[in-house]
């Protein structure tokens, strides 16, 4: 009966992550897949925000410092460049995706600003080429730009600090940009933004999130409440209109042979 039970273990261990992927629900994490090569691969259900309608999936896949960020997204506005970021702390404070509470002054929006406190500050911005640091954070001419159909593909492999390879499972993903009168473009029904008062606030507020496994939502952060800074410093994007840019593991295994290894144990007894 043992005998048995393992060699079910070991077969489901050789399932293809190409087909475990399928299965795979937000947050869920696992080792040394053959989409990372050695490492470990984390998986993000990017939902809506702001009521954009936008959604996709994000994943993770870790080797060491070497970290490839791979995103199909939908549901965005067509033909506009999209700002992205791996955002959250590499010092234990738990952040999270925001929801319609996050929205102080009561106008139908989340904001960059009130989304900050929220989210976090900016750890890595999702750039198609060059820096990846939060002073590129709206360096929308190096974003990537979703196609007319609304749909945005991103890939890409970075060096990252050991801090965030330590602290992967507690970073999120969001991306900006909204079209809340569906038109099809930024433009000022909504405001201005308050990175940038030339700029709409259709253009910079957030429009998905995703959370890595970690983040609790409605937890109290470790060591207290933290804002991210709420600062916008070094991510203020002035060319953001004209800007453009060239434009996804197995925890449903994992829990299986949980259950198994526990079945295993009862019938050792």
């Amino acid at each position: 009966m043992i005998a048995r039970h393992t060699a079910r273990l070991t077969a489901l261990a050789a399932v293809p992550a190409a087909l475990a992927l399928a299965a795979v629900p937000a947050g869920a994490h696992t080792g040394h897949t053959a989409a990372s090569g050695s490492g470990d691969t984390y998986q993000i259900d990017l939902a809506s925000l702001n009521n954009s309608g936008a959604k996709g999936t994000a994943m993770l896949m870790l080797d060491g410092t070497r970290l490839t960020v791979k995103i199909e997204a939908s549901g965005l506005v067509p033909g506009q460049p999209h700002a992205q970021h791996i955002h959250g702390s590499t010092d234990g404070h738990d952040f999270h995706c925001p929801d319609a509470s996050a929205d102080k002054n009561k106008d139908g929006i989340v904001t960059t600003a009130e989304g900050l406190p929220v989210y976090g500050d900016i750890n890595i911005s999702l750039t198609t080429k060059g820096d990846t640091s939060k002073k590129s954070g709206l360096a929308v001419d190096r974003m990537p730009v979703a196609d007319k159909s609304g749909k945005l593909s991103y890939e890409r492999t970075i060096t990252v600090s050991q801090e965030v390879a330590d602290h992967i499972k507690d970073l999120h993903v969001v991306q900006h940009g909204i079209d809340p009168n569906h038109n099809d473009k930024y433009d000022f029904g909504k405001g201005k933004s308050e990175l940038d008062p030339k700029l709409p606030q259709e253009a910079t507020a957030p429009t998905d999130c995703g959370m890595v496994q970690g983040a609790a939502v409605g937890s109290m952060p470790a060591g207290g409440v933290e804002t991210g800074s709420g600062s916008t410093a070094g991510i203020e994007a002035p060319g953001l209109i004209a800007g453009g840019g060239a434009a996804l593991a197995a925890a449903g295994a994992l829990t299986v042979a949980r259950r198994r290894r526990a079945h295993l144990g009862d019938n050792a007894r």
